[in-house]
Protein backbone atom coordinates (compact mmCIF):
# COMPACT_ATOMS: atom_id res chain seq x y z
CA UNK A 1 0.00 0.00 0.00
CA UNK A 2 1.00 3.85 -0.75
CA UNK A 3 1.01 4.52 2.89
CA UNK A 4 0.97 8.06 1.78
CA UNK A 5 -3.00 7.38 1.13
CA UNK A 6 -3.16 7.09 5.03
CA UNK A 7 -5.28 10.37 6.84
CA UNK A 8 -6.61 11.36 3.43
CA UNK A 9 -10.11 11.60 2.35
CA UNK A 10 -11.99 9.09 -0.29
CA UNK A 11 -13.17 11.51 -2.81
CA UNK A 12 -16.34 8.62 -3.86
CA UNK A 13 -18.17 6.04 -1.64
CA UNK A 14 -16.04 2.63 -2.67
CA UNK A 15 -17.69 -0.01 -4.04
CA UNK A 16 -17.21 -3.88 -3.54
CA UNK A 17 -17.47 -6.36 -6.63
CA UNK A 18 -21.44 -7.30 -5.42
CA UNK A 19 -22.27 -3.29 -5.56
CA UNK A 20 -22.34 -2.81 -1.97
CA UNK A 21 -20.49 0.32 -0.08
CA UNK A 22 -18.12 -0.56 1.94
CA UNK A 23 -16.72 3.14 2.59
CA UNK A 24 -18.58 6.30 1.65
CA UNK A 25 -17.33 9.62 0.18
CA UNK A 26 -15.30 11.65 2.83
CA UNK A 27 -13.96 8.51 4.54
CA UNK A 28 -10.53 9.44 6.00
CA UNK A 29 -8.13 6.52 5.04
CA UNK A 30 -7.24 4.84 8.58
CA UNK A 31 -5.67 1.52 9.72
CA UNK A 32 -9.65 -0.04 10.18
CA UNK A 33 -10.27 1.52 6.55
CA UNK A 34 -7.28 -0.02 5.06
CA UNK A 35 -8.21 -3.51 7.02
CA UNK A 36 -11.95 -2.85 5.13
CA UNK A 37 -10.54 -1.79 1.42
CA UNK A 38 -8.06 -5.53 1.73
CA UNK A 39 -10.98 -7.45 2.87
CA UNK A 40 -12.68 -6.62 -0.18
CA UNK A 41 -9.80 -6.83 -2.17
CA UNK A 42 -9.86 -3.38 -3.33
CA UNK A 43 -7.05 -2.08 -5.07
CA UNK A 44 -5.00 0.83 -3.60
CA UNK A 45 -4.47 2.45 -7.16
CA UNK A 46 -7.98 2.91 -8.16
CA UNK A 47 -9.00 4.75 -5.28
CA UNK A 48 -9.67 8.67 -5.76
CA UNK A 49 -8.32 11.45 -3.20
CA UNK A 50 -10.40 14.46 -2.62
CA UNK A 51 -7.84 16.92 -3.51
CA UNK A 52 -10.50 19.82 -3.13
CA UNK A 53 -9.31 20.26 0.38
CA UNK A 54 -5.53 19.55 -0.06
CA UNK A 55 -4.90 20.61 3.61
CA UNK A 56 -6.96 20.24 6.09
CA UNK A 57 -4.51 22.63 8.77
CA UNK A 58 -5.60 22.65 12.13
CA UNK A 59 -4.69 25.85 14.19
CA UNK A 60 -1.15 25.45 14.90
CA UNK A 61 -0.40 24.16 11.35
CA UNK A 62 -1.95 28.00 10.43
CA UNK A 63 0.48 29.52 12.88
CA UNK A 64 3.48 28.03 11.90
CA UNK A 65 3.15 28.48 8.41
CA UNK A 66 2.53 32.46 9.12
CA UNK A 67 5.32 32.74 11.29
CA UNK A 68 7.39 31.11 8.80
CA UNK A 69 6.38 33.36 6.11
CA UNK A 70 6.87 36.36 9.18
CA UNK A 71 10.49 34.88 9.62
CA UNK A 72 11.48 35.16 5.62
CA UNK A 73 10.34 38.41 5.69
CA UNK A 74 12.60 39.44 8.37
CA UNK A 75 15.17 37.43 7.03
CA UNK A 76 15.47 38.80 3.98
CA UNK A 77 15.58 42.32 5.87
CA UNK A 78 18.36 41.47 7.42
CA UNK A 79 19.94 40.37 4.70
CA UNK A 80 19.98 43.77 3.47
CA UNK A 81 20.51 46.23 6.43
CA UNK A 82 22.37 43.58 7.92
CA UNK A 83 20.28 44.23 11.40
CA UNK A 84 18.48 42.08 13.42
CA UNK A 85 14.86 42.76 14.07
CA UNK A 86 15.02 41.80 17.76
CA UNK A 87 11.85 43.68 18.63
CA UNK A 88 10.21 42.13 16.22
CA UNK A 89 11.58 38.63 16.51
CA UNK A 90 10.63 38.58 20.61
CA UNK A 91 6.75 40.26 19.50
CA UNK A 92 6.05 38.17 16.65
CA UNK A 93 8.03 34.57 16.44
CA UNK A 94 8.42 33.95 19.52
CA UNK A 95 5.25 33.98 21.29
CA UNK A 96 3.87 31.55 18.58
CA UNK A 97 7.25 29.44 19.17
CA UNK A 98 6.06 29.19 22.97
CA UNK A 99 2.83 28.10 21.99
CA UNK A 100 3.25 25.62 19.61
CA UNK A 101 5.90 23.89 21.68
CA UNK A 102 3.55 23.46 24.50
CA UNK A 103 1.77 20.43 22.27
CA UNK A 104 2.02 17.24 24.41
CA UNK A 105 2.01 15.05 20.95
CA UNK A 106 5.30 14.65 20.29
CA UNK A 107 4.71 13.21 16.56
CA UNK A 108 2.22 15.23 15.91
CA UNK A 109 4.84 18.54 17.06
CA UNK A 110 7.48 16.72 14.59
CA UNK A 111 5.50 16.44 11.62
CA UNK A 112 4.07 19.94 12.32
CA UNK A 113 7.46 21.49 11.43
CA UNK A 114 9.10 19.02 9.46
CA UNK A 115 10.45 21.08 6.47
CA UNK A 116 8.59 19.91 3.21
CA UNK A 117 10.15 22.97 1.18
CA UNK A 118 11.65 26.19 1.71
CA UNK A 119 13.85 24.84 4.06
CA UNK A 120 16.41 27.71 5.13
CA UNK A 121 13.17 29.39 6.37
CA UNK A 122 11.37 26.11 7.75
CA UNK A 123 14.28 25.27 9.84
CA UNK A 124 14.66 28.33 11.90
CA UNK A 125 11.12 28.02 13.41
CA UNK A 126 11.79 24.19 13.46
CA UNK A 127 14.71 24.18 15.61
CA UNK A 128 13.18 27.04 17.59
CA UNK A 129 9.88 24.69 18.42
CA UNK A 130 11.45 21.58 18.59
CA UNK A 131 14.69 23.46 21.35
CA UNK A 132 11.45 25.38 23.24
CA UNK A 133 10.12 21.35 23.53
CA UNK A 134 13.39 19.70 24.93
CA UNK A 135 13.85 23.13 27.33
CA UNK A 136 10.53 22.48 28.52
CA UNK A 137 11.34 18.63 29.53
CA UNK A 138 14.21 20.09 30.88
CA UNK A 139 12.40 21.94 33.61
CA UNK A 140 13.95 24.98 32.51
CA UNK A 141 13.13 28.51 34.17
CA UNK A 142 10.72 30.48 31.83
CA UNK A 143 13.67 33.14 31.52
CA UNK A 144 16.26 30.53 30.19
CA UNK A 145 13.64 29.06 28.00
CA UNK A 146 13.16 32.43 26.63
CA UNK A 147 16.41 32.46 25.62
CA UNK A 148 16.57 29.10 24.30
CA UNK A 149 13.68 30.35 21.65
CA UNK A 150 15.54 33.19 20.54
CA UNK A 151 18.61 31.97 20.54
CA UNK A 152 17.54 28.12 18.60
CA UNK A 153 15.59 30.41 16.22
CA UNK A 154 18.50 32.93 15.13
CA UNK A 155 21.27 29.88 14.94
CA UNK A 156 21.76 30.01 11.74
CA UNK A 157 21.81 33.76 11.32
CA UNK A 158 25.13 33.61 9.84
CA UNK A 159 23.92 31.94 6.52
CA UNK A 160 22.29 35.38 5.32
CA UNK A 161 26.10 35.68 4.73
CA UNK A 162 26.30 32.71 2.37
CA UNK A 163 25.31 32.93 -0.90
CA UNK A 164 21.84 31.31 -1.54
CA UNK A 165 23.55 29.31 -4.64
CA UNK A 166 25.77 27.26 -2.23
CA UNK A 167 23.34 27.34 0.77
CA UNK A 168 20.67 25.37 -1.84
CA UNK A 169 23.43 23.43 -4.02
CA UNK A 170 22.23 19.75 -4.68
CA UNK A 171 25.17 18.21 -5.00
CA UNK A 172 27.93 18.19 -2.99
CA UNK A 173 30.35 21.51 -2.01
CA UNK A 174 33.80 21.71 -2.60
CA UNK A 175 36.05 22.15 0.13
CA UNK A 176 36.21 26.19 -0.66
CA UNK A 177 32.28 26.27 -0.42
CA UNK A 178 31.87 23.46 2.96
CA UNK A 179 34.65 26.17 4.65
CA UNK A 180 32.98 29.23 3.84
CA UNK A 181 29.28 27.46 5.21
CA UNK A 182 31.02 26.63 8.43
CA UNK A 183 31.95 29.90 8.89
CA UNK A 184 28.24 31.00 9.36
CA UNK A 185 28.62 30.34 13.16
CA UNK A 186 31.51 33.04 12.99
CA UNK A 187 29.09 34.96 11.17
CA UNK A 188 26.13 34.57 13.05
CA UNK A 189 28.05 35.22 16.49
CA UNK A 190 29.58 38.46 15.29
CA UNK A 191 26.33 39.39 14.26
CA UNK A 192 24.48 38.83 17.47
CA UNK A 193 27.18 40.54 19.36
CA UNK A 194 26.74 43.70 17.44
CA UNK A 195 22.67 43.90 18.19
CA UNK A 196 21.80 45.56 21.32
CA UNK A 197 19.26 43.52 22.90
CA UNK A 198 21.00 40.20 22.48
CA UNK A 199 22.76 38.53 25.27
CA UNK A 200 26.55 36.50 25.24
CA UNK A 201 24.91 33.44 25.41
CA UNK A 202 22.38 33.53 22.85
CA UNK A 203 25.53 34.58 20.86
CA UNK A 204 27.13 31.59 21.89
CA UNK A 205 24.59 29.27 20.23
CA UNK A 206 24.83 30.59 17.16
CA UNK A 207 28.73 30.17 17.08
CA UNK A 208 28.67 26.47 19.08
CA UNK A 209 26.08 24.60 17.43
CA UNK A 210 27.77 22.52 15.64
CA UNK A 211 30.70 21.88 17.71
CA UNK A 212 30.90 18.25 19.53
CA UNK A 213 31.61 17.01 23.14
CA UNK A 214 34.35 15.09 21.98
CA UNK A 215 36.23 18.11 20.23
CA UNK A 216 35.70 17.19 17.01
CA UNK A 217 33.23 19.83 15.55
CA UNK A 218 33.46 23.79 14.38
CA UNK A 219 34.49 26.35 14.48
CA UNK A 220 36.75 26.50 17.30
CA UNK A 221 37.01 22.71 18.24
CA UNK A 222 35.65 22.63 21.88
CA UNK A 223 35.10 19.98 24.37
CA UNK A 224 31.95 19.60 26.53
CA UNK A 225 32.86 21.21 29.59
CA UNK A 226 33.27 24.93 27.16
CA UNK A 227 30.11 24.51 25.07
CA UNK A 228 27.09 26.10 26.85
CA UNK A 229 23.99 23.82 27.56
CA UNK A 230 21.59 25.75 25.30
CA UNK A 231 23.93 25.05 22.41
CA UNK A 232 23.74 21.94 23.13
CA UNK A 233 20.10 21.19 22.98
CA UNK A 234 20.20 23.49 19.83
CA UNK A 235 22.61 20.87 18.15
CA UNK A 236 19.91 17.97 18.82
CA UNK A 237 17.10 19.56 17.90
CA UNK A 238 19.51 21.39 14.50
CA UNK A 239 20.19 17.84 13.51
CA UNK A 240 16.70 16.16 14.08
CA UNK A 241 15.12 18.85 11.97
CA UNK A 242 17.61 18.61 9.26
CA UNK A 243 17.55 14.92 8.77
CA UNK A 244 14.07 14.76 9.21
CA UNK A 245 13.07 17.45 6.67
CA UNK A 246 13.32 17.40 2.99
CA UNK A 247 16.77 19.24 1.82
CA UNK A 248 18.13 20.02 -1.79
CA UNK A 249 20.54 17.62 -1.23
CA UNK A 250 18.47 14.86 1.03
CA UNK A 251 15.72 12.97 1.29
CA UNK A 252 14.17 12.80 4.60
CA UNK A 253 15.38 10.17 6.82
CA UNK A 254 12.91 8.13 8.76
CA UNK A 255 12.35 8.57 12.05
CA UNK A 256 14.08 4.85 13.36
CA UNK A 257 17.33 6.03 11.73
CA UNK A 258 17.69 9.44 13.10
CA UNK A 259 17.23 8.57 16.79
CA UNK A 260 19.24 5.09 15.90
CA UNK A 261 22.07 7.49 14.44
CA UNK A 262 22.02 9.79 16.89
CA UNK A 263 22.79 7.43 19.93
CA UNK A 264 25.59 6.00 17.85
CA UNK A 265 26.97 9.29 17.38
CA UNK A 266 26.65 9.36 13.53
CA UNK A 267 26.17 13.03 13.45
CA UNK A 268 29.07 13.80 15.97
CA UNK A 269 29.49 13.74 19.73
CA UNK A 270 26.30 15.00 21.31
CA UNK A 271 25.20 15.71 24.96
CA UNK A 272 24.04 11.97 26.55
CA UNK A 273 21.87 13.71 28.80
CA UNK A 274 19.78 15.65 25.91
CA UNK A 275 19.81 12.38 23.26
CA UNK A 276 18.54 10.22 25.91
CA UNK A 277 15.85 12.92 27.17
CA UNK A 278 15.00 13.22 23.60
CA UNK A 279 14.52 9.04 22.88
CA UNK A 280 13.06 8.61 26.21
CA UNK A 281 10.22 11.55 25.54
CA UNK A 282 9.47 10.48 21.93
CA UNK A 283 10.22 7.08 21.56
CA UNK A 284 7.91 6.08 24.76
CA UNK A 285 5.08 7.98 23.34
CA UNK A 286 5.27 5.17 20.69
CA UNK A 287 2.96 2.90 22.56
CA UNK A 288 -0.59 2.59 20.45
CA UNK A 289 0.58 4.67 17.80
CA UNK A 290 -0.23 3.36 13.82
CA UNK A 291 3.71 3.10 11.72
CA UNK A 292 4.47 2.50 8.57
CA UNK A 293 7.15 -0.50 8.25
CA UNK A 294 9.60 -0.37 5.17
CA UNK A 295 7.92 -2.94 3.80
CA UNK A 296 5.10 -0.84 3.68
CA UNK A 297 2.75 -2.72 6.40
CA UNK A 298 1.15 -0.13 8.42
CA UNK A 299 1.02 -1.79 12.60
CA UNK A 300 0.14 -0.97 16.02
CA UNK A 301 3.14 -0.79 18.25
CA UNK A 302 2.03 -2.66 21.68
CA UNK A 303 5.40 -2.59 23.13
CA UNK A 304 8.74 -1.61 23.71
CA UNK A 305 12.34 -3.03 24.30
CA UNK A 306 13.62 -1.87 26.86
CA UNK A 307 17.28 -2.54 25.32
CA UNK A 308 16.48 -1.84 21.81
CA UNK A 309 13.89 1.06 21.96
CA UNK A 310 13.62 1.95 18.80
CA UNK A 311 13.18 -1.37 17.34
CA UNK A 312 9.56 -1.89 19.39
CA UNK A 313 6.77 -4.79 18.92
CA UNK A 314 4.26 -4.43 15.88
CA UNK A 315 1.01 -5.84 15.65
CA UNK A 316 0.15 -6.29 11.88
CA UNK A 317 -3.49 -7.42 11.88
CA UNK A 318 -2.95 -10.63 13.86
CA UNK A 319 0.21 -11.29 13.38
CA UNK A 320 3.05 -9.61 16.17
CA UNK A 321 6.74 -8.69 14.31
CA UNK A 322 9.60 -8.05 16.92
CA UNK A 323 11.93 -5.23 15.06
CA UNK A 324 14.40 -6.21 17.33
CA UNK A 325 14.44 -9.84 16.01
CA UNK A 326 13.53 -8.57 12.18
CA UNK A 327 16.54 -6.85 11.61
CA UNK A 328 15.57 -5.86 7.61
CA UNK A 329 12.13 -4.31 9.40
CA UNK A 330 12.03 -0.74 10.99
CA UNK A 331 9.61 1.86 11.48
CA UNK A 332 9.30 4.17 8.62
CA UNK A 333 6.69 6.28 9.23
CA UNK A 334 4.76 7.31 12.32
CA UNK A 335 1.23 8.21 11.24
CA UNK A 336 -0.44 11.59 12.81
CA UNK A 337 -3.88 11.02 12.05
Amino acid sequence: MDHHLMGKKVKNDIINAFGVTVLPAQTVINHEAVTVLMNHRIPFDSIAIDLTEPDHDTDFDILVKQTVAVSKELIESIKSTRKIPVIEIRKEILPIIHDVSAQDNIFQLIELVRAKDDYTYQHNIGVGILSTRIGRWMNLSEPELANLSLAATLHDIGKVKIPDEILNKPGKLTDAEYELVKKHTIFGYEMLRETQGISHRIALVALQHHEREDGNGYPLGLKKPKIDLLSSIVSVADIFHAMSSKRPYHEPLPFYEIVSQMQRGKFGELDPRIILLFVENTIQRLIGKQVVLTDGRVGEVVYLNPHHMEAPLVRVEDDFIDLSRERSLQIQEILVL
